[in-house]
């Protein structure tokens, strides 16, 4: 009776260090091998609906960038047919003539990096995208659907995101042909990509096509780009 005690409760301590190390193993840097690409304000281009005030749909505030919109704001241009939004479009290179599709990468590998927060209620909001790509006219778009992070609408990525900080890591291999998507430092996805195309990120609330509610909020800081040595 005693050995199989003993045996018992080695077990357990086995077990539990086992899990122990699968934990760590599962929560990575997924910045590691990359160099930031340093950002100012003059990396930030806004969209918001075209006839409304940026100031009535976001403020920048102690380090936070809030955005929000409503599902019957206008476009951000006159005689656009997309959904209402507001977005921080980053410009990796600022000096670049500030053309609608100019991108900031084309090849190599490149990574966003923010803390969001999205309250309960934002629902069929993208939060962060890749913009561009061979097919279509997005590589990767990551959207809050109840709470759930969704790719697209369809492949949830993670849960119970609704009133608390998590960080995200969009990682784009375009010569891999993969998108990579880590939360709190821990890998949740992996899809190939929509092909290479003119490429850049952006951040904030984008209205899904459909199945939006009617306000929509995202809150962002220490907000990143890398790229890979």
């Amino acid at each position: 009776m005693q050995a199989s005690y003993r045996h018992m409760l080695l077990f357990l301590v086995a077990l539990i260090f086992f899990l122990n190390d699968a934990h760590m193993a599962s929560v990575v840097d997924p910045i590691y091998g990359f160099v930031e690409v340093m950002l100012n304000e003059s990396n930030f281009e806004y969209q918001k609906p075209y006839d409304t005030p940026l100031f009535q749909r976001y403020i920048y505030q102690n380090g936070i960038h809030r955005f929000w919109v409503y599902a019957d704001d206008k476009p951000f241009r006159l005689g656009s047919n997309t959904q209402p939004r507001t977005e921080i479009r980053i410009l990796v290179i600022s000096t670049t003539p500030l053309f609608l599709d100019s991108p900031d990468y084309t090849s190599g590998v490149w990574q966003f990096e923010g803390v969001a927060f999205i309250p309960n209620g934002t629902s069929g909001a993208t939060i962060v995208q890749i913009h561009g790509a061979a097919h279509g006219n997005t590589t990767s778009l990551l959207r809050i659907y109840n709470g759930e992070m969704r790719y697209y609408s369809t492949q949830v990525i993670d849960t119970n995101l609704y009133d608390r900080w998590f960080k995200v890591n969009l990682i784009h291999d375009v010569d891999g042909g993969k998108v990579t998507v880590f939360v709190d430092n821990k890998k949740k996805f992996k899809i190939h990509d929509q092909g290479p195309g003119l490429l850049y990120f952006k951040f904030g609330v984008y209205g899904a096509p459909k199945n939006i509610s009617y306000y929509m909020e995202s809150r962002w800081k220490d907000v990143k780009i890398y790229k890979k040595c």
